[in-house]
């Protein structure tokens, strides 16, 4: 028969393993989203979060959309009917379909208007008019189609001035470098001269990283920026990417673009850096698992 003082023990082993778990949880499987709840490590406080955990629109509180042709004269036209967030995760869908352009313009030089109508939709979600922060730790969990003619990216904007004085970071962005396809981590500031960016750009060929990972395409993977007045650094499932030194990037007028608040944005888009998007099968999709914004 167990003695008072032996079942004391046992109950206070269980205790003491039961409160170890709680700080060994197991890491996520990479395949299917992450439905664990965000706990911040310490020092970092949640600021801004989006789980994606309710079907149906994105949340309109914290999300808005660019409409129609935007930039780099890619092929898609952007539409918030391709944002869904079904099953715990946000859903950017890419489709080949015909969609009349609602800026067509017969005599307009500017191609934004030149077309009539365009052959593949998508979406970009921004949270420019919802919440716009200066540093910070960004999380963002994602899994990316690798096909040919897609870009999807990561990334953010400063509120105050035109790109690139405005300053541009980009989290995550993959498509076609030299005609090889190729995640990038990205920052870029103002030249002097109107519409030409200064790059610190790091590279890595898709091959190098799938040759260790024959599944990697098939996986969410966690993007990771820490920002703060010193430095930007972009890591990819805990590897550094890249790092901008802040006090090489100020732009000549003197306006600091990494010292003011930024936005940000989601978004897939098809075509131009992405290469010919002709022979892949459509529809495709670009699944975000989460978005956690974290500062000191």
């Amino acid at each position: 028969m167990m003695r008072k003082y032996d079942r004391g023990i046992v109950y206070l082993n269980i205790i003491l393993w039961w409160i170890a778990g709680m700080g060994c949880q197991e890491k996520a499987d990479p395949f299917r989203p992450d439905q664990r709840l965000p706990e911040p490590e310490k020092g970092w406080k949640l600021v801004w979060n989006d789980e994606f955990t309710t079907d149906g629109k994105p949340d309109s509180l914290k999300w808005n959309y660019e409409h129609g042709f935007v930039r780099n004269k890619e092929l898609q036209y952007y539409q918030q009917e391709n944002a869904v967030c079904k099953g715990g995760v946000l859903i950017i869908n890419g489709k080949r379909e015909k969609v009349p352009n609602e800026q067509y313009d017969p005599i307009s030089t500017d191609w934004r208007k030149s077309r009539d109508s365009a052959t593949y939709t998508s979406a970009c979600l921004i949270t420019r008019g919802r919440a716009h922060w200066r540093y910070g730790r960004f999380d963002i969990r994602a899994r990316i189609d690798t096909c040919l003619g897609l870009w999807p990216a990561i990334w953010t904007l400063g509120i105050q001035k035109e790109w690139p004085s405005n300053g541009e970071i980009d989290i995550m962005e993959y498509y076609r470098y030299k005609g090889k396809p190729a995640i990038l981590a990205n920052t870029a500031w103002g030249s002097g001269e109107r519409w030409k960016a200064i790059w610190n750009t790091q590279t890595y060929p898709l091959e190098e990283i799938t040759g260790k990972d024959k599944t990697w395409a098939d996986k969410f993977h966690l993007w990771r920026m820490d920002w703060d007045e010193n430095f930007i650094r972009i890591y990819l499932d805990g590897k550094l990417l890249n790092e901008t030194d802040l006090s090489k990037t100020i732009n000549p007028d003197g306006f600091h673009p990494f010292r003011q608040s930024h936005y940000l944005l989601l978004n897939l888009a098809i075509g131009e850096n992405g290469g010919n998007p002709s022979g892949t099968p459509f529809p495709v999709k670009y699944e975000i698992d989460y978005v956690r914004i974290f500062q000191r």
